[in-house]
């Protein structure tokens, strides 16, 4: 793994245990991200998709291989070592936000740096950050507000502003469109790929949506667990 590769994965496979006998969800799946690529992975549902962004961010353990994430090899950390690292390098986007429902939206946005700083004497500048991020996502006038007074759209602007709080070096984002309206969903793609660019963010995004996996530099296609085409647009 060079300096310039911020997502290894080598022969990455994961089957669960169910009632009607294991079931493979991913198969032997090899890639390489590159600091600064924007890469979509499609493919139909059950594909995969969802299970290879989790075991990529640390999420989950594989059944076999290997992630290697910011030159660290995910398998040799204990539990509390992989949320240590994503806390330091990554953001996440979810398709149902996630927020936290008795928090405000400022509040929520500061969650990723009040987990690594604690009570310190950096709160000011925390919430000085988490000020700029919400109103670079149009939501200046809504610092106060809870997830529930908040539409679809602003929750995931939340979100987005939460994801990069914390300057992560990598974002994933999992079907971050999925619950959006379609001018919403085209207003929000533009934030991620304006942030994505203003930071220079590794991007990996997951969805359904080609005409928004064309928008990054590089589209992975998965089928029945394995990639079946990997191509530069």
């Amino acid at each position: 793994m060079n300096d310039q590769t911020m997502l290894k994965v080598e022969r990455l496979t994961k089957t669960y245990v169910t009632a009607a006998g294991p079931l493979t969800v991913l198969r032997d799946v090899t890639l390489d991200v590159a600091a600064g690529e924007t890469l979509a992975v499609v493919g139909p549902s059950g594909s995969g998709k969802t299970t290879l962004l989790g075991l990529c961010a640390g999420l989950d353990a594989p059944t076999a291989g290997t992630v290697t994430l910011n030159a660290t090899d995910l398998g040799r950390l204990t539990e509390d070592g992989r949320a240590l690292l994503r806390n330091a390098c990554v953001g996440f986007v979810f398709q149902n936000f996630q927020l936290i429902p008795t928090l405000t939206a400022l509040e929520n946005v500061l969650v990723p740096l009040e987990l690594r700083t604690g009570a310190s004497e950096e709160a000011g500048d925390n919430e000085t950050e988490a000020r700029t991020l919400l109103e670079r996502v149009g939501l200046s006038d809504r610092l106060g507000h809870y997830p529930l007074q908040l539409s679809g759209g602003e929750q995931q602007r939340v979100s987005l502003a939460r994801a990069f709080v914390n300057r992560p070096k990598i974002l994933f984002c999992d079907e971050p469109t999925g619950n959006l309206d379609d001018e919403t969903a085209q207003a929000m793609m533009e934030l991620v790929f304006g942030l994505n660019r203003e930071r220079g963010t590794t991007l990996v995004l997951v969805t359904h949506n080609l005409d928004l996996a064309r928008r990054c530099s590089r589209v992975i296609r998965l089928r029945g667990g394995a990639i079946v085409s990997d191509e530069k647009t």
